[in-house]
């Protein structure tokens, strides 16, 4: 059953180490005979450190979708800099792109736009990118799903892993359990787009964030 807690900056977890139950399962991987892997990524930064830490484990299949991002050039640019990020470091990765589809996600927040970041429409967005992935990944018989967004220490751990677990569940699927924030996961994202040189948002992609950033930015000024 979801509990809804309320929070700003989300830097880890009280309930449960995902960080732990993620290294669980990479360390009971056969290097041999790699499982299929449906990554969703919400942008290159992101998927930086985390396919660094994953990579050698699965044989992976990134999703970008993304109907949060409700500026087509923004979109447009997330995707282009993971592209390049994918070819520049050379991994054996296949990008899967979605339809670029921001009304489903205006629809889904109908209500809630006065919400500050960090409140149930994040979580609502959440479960409408993770149900995406955990659909197309049993469509296309992968053996597990999971995302990249636990990297941020804006994005609530404890819901994205629920969520999966949950979707893991309903689609019979494996879900790859993480908080890949920990360890210096984040830290870790941030050298990696230094050093490649990789276009880092400061905002998460929809419009009410972005105004959120906006007025946030006007008022240290």
């Amino acid at each position: 059953m979801f509990k809804y807690k309320k929070y700003n900056k989300y830097e880890g977890d009280d309930w449960m180490n995902y960080n732990l139950e993620c290294e669980k399962i990479l360390n009971n991987i056969d290097l041999n005979s790699k499982p299929s892997l449906l990554l969703h990524a919400c942008c290159a930064p992101c998927s930086s450190s985390v396919l660094e830490k994953i990579s050698k484990y699965f044989d992976i299949t990134i999703l970008f979708y993304n109907p949060n991002i409700t500026d087509y050039k923004e979109y447009l640019k997330r995707h282009e800099e993971l592209e390049k990020f994918i070819k520049l470091v050379g991994y054996d990765i296949k990008l899967l792109d979605c339809n670029y589809d921001k009304e489903k996600f205006l629809d889904m927040s109908k209500g809630l736009e006065d919400l500050k970041e960090g409140d149930i429409r994040c979580y609502k967005c959440y479960k409408l990118r993770l149900e995406e992935t955990a659909r197309i990944a049993k469509l296309h018989d992968f053996d597990y799903f999971t995302t990249t967004l636990s990297i941020s220490p804006y994005k609530n751990s404890k819901w994205l892993n629920e969520i999966g677990e949950e979707l893991s569940l309903k689609y019979n699927i494996n879900y790859l359990y993480a908080d890949f924030k920990k360890k210096n996961g984040y830290k870790r994202s941030i050298e990696l787009s230094y050093i490649y040189n990789l276009y880092r948002q400061d905002y998460c992609g929809c419009i009410y964030s972005k105004v959120e950033r906006i007025k946030h930015l006007q008022d240290q000024k």
